[in-house]
């Protein structure tokens, strides 16, 4: 008999993220569903906070009663948290999860900590404010992943964040003008003002190429952390780490899709293809042949340090 709550959760991964649906398949029966429940709950939170829905869409006046909904969240959660159990799937399936692989409570505070940032429009001036911003959203979610297949080295657990930022840094450069004509900026004034742009007016096709050119220092910069990332597969079971695998190739291709199209990459939302998925899928299958066995020889000293 399927389990409700896994079902639901599968639900909004297909609905929120192929990519992450695609890759999911690849991780063992238990690791699958709890990965699958913890992703229900961040996207649930996304969407509340963005007035989204699945990721898509966004109502135009999200911004109003985005404090209360936050405080929703933290009590929703913190109750989750505290082993209250609850009819909602998405808080169950938090509840779950937190407690059968010992998570601590501070990292899914952390993402919430992360959606206040939003909340407040926070102003990102310089690469070290936007990658915190990265680890509140994105980094400290590849933390709680890594601990559902089982990891607990501090050193592992960096990687995974890393992977988490490369993630975000790559959504944040394929989604420059979508961001900012919801009034989002999350590229740095320190390198937007590199390139001559003190503020992003997306409908200014003029600008278009100056954004690029910062869009692409982003990727300079989570390329660091993909590579990062690419070490520490060999820490992570094979399942787990083909899994990890092909979300990272998946991610890199569209960043790459960016480089190669240029300004008119902007035209419709950056993204692969089915087809494109499945050789990534392959591709992703190969790294952790090469990796197997491997010790994490890759530095990591100039990345950013996530908190311990």
């Amino acid at each position: 008999m399927k389990d409700p709550i896994v079902e639901q959760s599968r639900v909004s991964i297909e609905k929120g993220s192929q990519s992450f649906a695609a890759a999911s398949r690849l991780f063992d029966r238990e690791t699958r569903n709890d990965s699958m429940m913890l992703y229900a709950w961040c996207r649930h939170c996304d969407d509340v906070i963005d007035g989204q829905v699945g990721g898509h869409g966004q109502a135009a006046d999200f911004r109003e009663g985005q404090s209360q909904r936050l405080d929703e969240l933290r009590l929703k959660t913190s109750a989750a948290l505290a082993g209250e159990p609850s009819d909602e799937y998405i808080f169950e399936a938090l509840r779950r999860v937190i407690s059968r692989h010992q998570i601590p409570h501070r990292h899914p505070q952390e993402l919430l900590t992360g959606f206040e940032m939003d909340v407040e429009a926070r102003r990102y001036r310089t690469i070290e404010e936007t990658l915190d911003y990265c680890y509140h959203v994105a980094g400290v979610v590849g933390v709680m992943m890594a601990m559902i297949m089982g990891v607990r080295d501090k050193a592992v657990l960096d990687r995974a964040c890393d992977l988490g930022i490369a993630f975000q840094l790559t959504n944040i450069a394929r989604d420059v003008i979508d961001d900012a004509r919801s009034g989002r900026v999350y590229v740095p004034e320190e390198v937007l003002s590199r390139h001559g742009v003190f503020g992003i007016a997306p409908e200014d096709r003029d600008q278009w190429p100056r954004l690029h050119a910062a869009a692409l220092d982003l990727l300079d910069f989570a390329d660091d952390y993909y590579q990062s990332a690419y070490a520490g597969l060999s820490a992570l079971p094979a399942r787990s780490a083909w899994a990890i695998a092909a979300a990272r190739r998946v991610y890199q291709a569209i960043g790459q899709k960016l480089r190669a199209n240029g300004p008119s990459a902007w035209e419709q939302r950056v993204s692969t293809t089915k087809g494109e998925k499945i050789s990534l899928l392959t591709a992703g299958l190969r790294d952790v042949a090469a990796t197997r066995g491997s010790k994490m020889r890759h530095p990591r000293n100039h990345l950013w340090q996530r908190p311990l």
